[in-house]
């Protein structure tokens, strides 16, 4: 606490005198300040720095790879395999260390994701064989998995619905600039030579994983000692994220076997099997306030998860090769991700269930708007990744504006699966014309992808709009379900708290 001593001039008879309400309510709001800065900027940071782990950039050093590890071609399936890896482990690890986020102090955890995302990012440049390749990207991804539910549950502590809608703003345009990042710094070669080195590819950005663990380290400092943590740990709270585990696992499992080892119809079998299954489970869990919360948040985290990575990853890949330059252009992709964190922050402003079916309807307007555009450069880009990454972040912030920290968790902890399921749709569409058509120039490659993506996105198209129905109804039998609850409670007191 501050004395008046230090702060009259030194002419002043008055002595020291004990702080009055207006200067404690003054230093209240600066520690207050210092900590809503701290924590943006460990959102800022470390949800970027972990979601860069899940696209797999490896595509365009496979040559140099192979040559460099004495691979032939029977065994580059194994390397693309090996190099996917990260993904499957997020999405074992997210439902765990959300649960350890809630019975352990968050931060502590925290630290321990950046522990293991720094290793794995940190051996990648010791990998010299398959096993090792597979190894370093499992543990990077394991460390993301980490990361992620611990900055949830620490945005949650400040009990803010700003911050919340910037932790939700940032995921989703996390999740649409993840592959152009990637790709950046991994630059294919226009003559087809072996780029100067493949490792690179297994960790994109490291600089970025050092700038969020700093920030984490300064995160203690900045919040200060007095915050709030959210309630204990209930019996029903860590019940639906260990059972999404049990799926999860499975079907990180199965596609991992099935990425390259199963045909293109049985991938897509299984990848819309998943979707039916994390739809089951968001709606099942939706129905308790500890899981589901009040706006449909794991339902909306399905959705984002199925749109934002699946439709502009390979949109990125296809762009980048249209141009022949390399890389994709990365402005479209960084204006979409600040629309995803200004309409997240626009929707603080705005009634929920309004700024949830507007998010949807924008995600919707995205796919006609990538079907009509035939051109793939800088400014056409912009037409459908826009209205995307708006759609996104309106609708996942508003739909965790209201919800507990174990309904966020558990809606995180669905996101994953569905990214991982879009994957496996476009990726199994796009193998499917490429056998169909036999392309034999570079442009007739390119072309058939291109047709392969455009049926996906009629299809997320149509996947988007069942998700949004489903929305809406669980918001509509969860507003019942509350009001015949304030109906049979004296007084028509509502028995369910909003966030925390």
């Amino acid at each position: 606490m501050s004395s008046h001593a230090r702060e009259h001039p030194p002419g002043d008879l008055a002595g020291p005198r004990p702080a009055g309400p207006p200067a404690r309510l003054a230093e209240g709001a600066a520690r207050r300040r210092l900590a809503t800065l701290g924590t943006l900027l460990l959102t800022f940071t470390a949800l970027p720095a972990a979601v860069l782990v899940v696209p797999d950039a490896s595509g365009g050093v496979v040559p140099a790879a192979a040559s460099a590890l004495a691979l032939g071609d029977a065994e580059i399936p194994g390397l693309l395999r090996a190099t996917g890896l990260s993904l499957p482990a997020v999405l074992v690890t997210v439902p765990l260390a959300a649960v350890a986020a809630r019975r352990l102090p968050a931060w502590g955890v925290l630290m321990a994701g950046f522990a293991v995302l720094l290793a794995g990012i940190g051996a990648a440049r010791l990998a010299d064989s398959l096993p090792d390749i597979g190894t370093v990207r499992a543990i990077q991804g394991a460390g993301a998995g980490i990361v992620l539910p611990a900055s949830l549950v620490l945005v949650w502590e400040r009990r803010n619905r700003a911050l919340s809608a910037a932790w939700a703003g940032a995921l989703a345009g996390a999740l649409i600039l993840a592959m152009p990042l990637a790709m950046e710094a991994v630059p294919v070669p226009a003559d087809g030579a072996a780029v100067p080195d493949w490792r690179v590819a297994l960790a994109p950005h490291p600089l970025l994983a050092v700038v969020a663990a700093g920030a984490a380290l300064a995160h203690p400092l900045l919040r200060g000692r007095r915050h709030r943590r959210p309630p204990a740990l209930r019996r029903t709270e860590r019940g639906p994220l260990l059972l999404v585990l049990v799926p999860a696992g499975g079907f990180a499992f199965l596609a991992v076997v099935a990425a390259h080892g199963w045909s293109p119809g049985a991938r897509l079998l299984l990848a819309g099997l998943t979707l039916l299954a994390l739809a089951g489970l968001a709606l099942a869990g939706g129905r308790d306030a500890a899981a589901g919360g009040p706006s449909g948040g794991a339902v909306v985290m399905i959705a984002v998860g199925l749109l934002c990575q699946p439709v502009a990853g390979p949109l990125a890949g296809l762009a980048a090769a249209e141009t022949g330059t390399g890389g994709p252009p990365p402005l479209p992709f960084a204006v979409a991700a600040a629309a995803a964190l200004a309409a997240a922050l626009a929707a603080t402003r705005t009634g929920t269930r309004g700024a949830v079916r507007t998010g949807y309807l924008l995600m919707a307007a995205a796919v006609p708007l990538g079907l009509a555009g035939g051109a793939l450069g800088r400014w056409a880009l912009l037409a459908p990744l826009v209205p995307l990454g708006a759609g996104a972040g309106l609708a996942l912030a508003a739909s965790l504006r209201d919800a507990r920290v174990g309904a966020a968790l558990f809606g995180l902890s669905l996101c994953f699966p569905a990214v991982l399921a879009g994957q496996l749709l476009v990726l199994s569409l796009q193998a499917a014309r490429l056998q169909r058509s036999h392309p034999v120039t570079d442009a007739q490659h390119v072309h058939a992808l291109l047709e392969g993506y455009r049926i996906w996105l009629a299809v997320a198209g149509v996947v988007a709009v069942l998700l949004a129905g489903a929305t809406a109804r669980l918001c509509a039998g969860r507003a019942a379900t509350v009001r015949a609850r304030a109906a049979r409670l004296p007084g028509n007191a509502a028995a369910d708290p909003g966030g925390g």
